[in-house]
């Protein structure tokens, strides 16, 4: 088994009009055997901003972020996080940290911002959905009938609940085909206003 398949884990974030959202699944395991099963892969930095992590479980980078925000005295930027992250990662790449990061955000105007990397800082953009973990490939058949509902309506309410519906419909989806994920799922949406957070209730097998 591959290092990065030690834990088993399934993390997509997808993009709406002005908000985002992020989901992981709850199971933590050590190969085939499952530890716990209301595990939290998703940390929030700030309320516009969350990360998650496949793999290593590590609240590091929500502390660098509040030493940034005690000599800042303001928030970090998606991008800029994603950069610290990237840096953090590329420092230890003779000795990686074995996660793949998840990060979303609302940068300014209240444009979301997602990206992914690879556990040596490497950071892949997308306008759209980005993945991680050993469901990633299961969770990437979803993006052509998300493609198709992205921007049904101008509500910006209802595409929140659309982009929900969408992104929970993927990772139920996608962890159903992996055994190494699943356990149910870990839903957070965020608007500039609100941030939703859900649990939803999966195959517990």
């Amino acid at each position: 088994i591959q290092i990065f398949e030690y834990n088993g884990s399934a993390l997509v974030a997808m993009v709406g009009k002005n908000c985002f959202a992020i989901a992981s699944d709850r199971r933590l395991g050590v190969q085939l055997q499952t530890i716990a099963t209301d595990f939290k892969r998703i940390s929030k930095i700030h309320d516009h901003l969350f990360i998650g992590l496949s793999g290593l479980a590590t609240d590091r980078l929500v502390f660098r972020h509040k030493l940034y925000q005690l000599r800042e005295e303001r928030g970090m930027k998606p991008e800029t996080f994603a950069s610290l992250v990237s840096a953090i990662l590329y420092e230890k790449r003779f000795g990686p940290y074995l996660c793949q990061p998840v990060i979303a955000g609302l940068g300014e105007d209240d444009k979301p911002f997602i990206c992914t990397m690879d556990s040596i800082g490497a950071k892949e953009l997308a306008k759209d959905f980005v993945v991680s973990g050993t469901a990633s490939e299961s969770n990437q058949i979803w993006y052509v009938p998300w493609k198709n509902l992205l921007f049904i309506t101008e509500s910006p309410g209802k595409e929140a609940e659309e982009l929900f519906e969408t992104i929970s419909q993927a990772l139920l989806s996608s962890v159903d085909r992996d055994c190494l994920s699943g356990w149910g799922g870990h839903v957070y949406v965020v608007t500039p206003n609100e941030i939703k957070e859900r649990i939803l209730k999966g195959r517990m097998d």
